[in-house]
């Protein structure tokens, strides 16, 4: 196995895009002021940038969350189907990662921009791995983003995990698994839930956690955030596809005895 120097060859001390280079960069939930400054500075110098859009949506939300960012670059926004289909997807992938190459070739900088994080259930995958095929990895690079399931909590105040707590993330589209999950963890995270809403909730109600259970969909998108702590309220079929839900299960200590309610070892 190759090993790999992330030092100064990668990228500058600035964070400027390189000529001939391919970045995957989180671009967060969707708050401009939640895009990280090595995200911003590479956006800004790049020359091209790759904006997924949905076929379903009328614009790309990660070209909106960084709309100030972008200036003279070469904007491809690359429109694809939301489907289950893994070889319609790859299709599609493989026509953008072959502009990905000859960009790169012409000394060109490449930035893909992906809502939330770039390795967790985002588009950047599909790329990156056909994008490996033709790049070495030296020229390839990934900058993670602030994810939904971090604002979220964030939203409430609350700790995801801490001490020995077990932190399971998961799509909400398998109520079966969902189910098994709530048994494995002492905080479940669930994602793409907008349309699982009320059997979800139902499900918590029988479990007792439905009173533990917080839902945020479009986190930290101006004018279509909606923030919950009552899935009963949500459990109408209206919120969306990043609909994002949390349930505290319980928490599982250290042996050393602790107080709840400091937060500090118990004495």
């Amino acid at each position: 196995m190759k090993t790999r120097n992330n030092g100064n060859n990668s990228m500058s001390v600035q964070g400027t895009a390189q000529p001939g280079h391919f970045y995957a960069v989180g671009v967060g939930p969707g708050a401009p002021d939640l895009v990280t400054l090595r995200a911003a500075n590479l956006i800004r110098s790049a020359d091209v940038i790759i904006a997924p859009r949905s076929r379903v949506s009328q614009q790309s939300l990660a070209l909106v969350t960084v709309g100030e960012l972008i200036g003279q670059q070469e904007i491809v926004e690359h429109v694809y189907a939301m489907t289950r289909d893994l070889d319609e997807t790859v299709d599609r992938w493989t026509e953008m990662a072959e502009l990905v190459g000859r960009r790169c070739e012409n000394g060109q900088s490449v930035v893909q921009i992906t809502i939330g994080d770039p390795m967790i259930y985002s588009t950047s995958h599909y790329l990156l791995q056909l994008v490996k095929q033709t790049l070495p990895l030296e020229r390839i690079h990934v900058v993670p983003g602030i994810s939904a399931f971090q604002s979220v909590a964030s939203s409430f105040a609350e700790s995801l995990s801490i001490q020995e707590d077990r932190m399971m993330l998961m799509p909400a589209t398998d109520l079966d698994r969902v189910a098994e999950a709530l048994d494995r963890c002492e905080t479940l995270v669930l994602y793409k839930a907008g349309k699982h809403v009320n059997e979800i909730a139902d499900l918590l109600k029988r479990r007792g956690l439905l009173e533990s259970a917080r839902l945020v969909c479009n986190s930290e998108q101006r004018g279509k955030e909606f923030v919950t702590t009552d899935l009963l309220e949500a459990a109408d079929g209206r919120h969306g596809y990043m609909a994002t839900i949390i349930v505290h299960i319980d928490r599982k200590q250290w042996d050393t005895p602790f107080d709840q309610k400091t937060g500090t070892p118990a004495t």
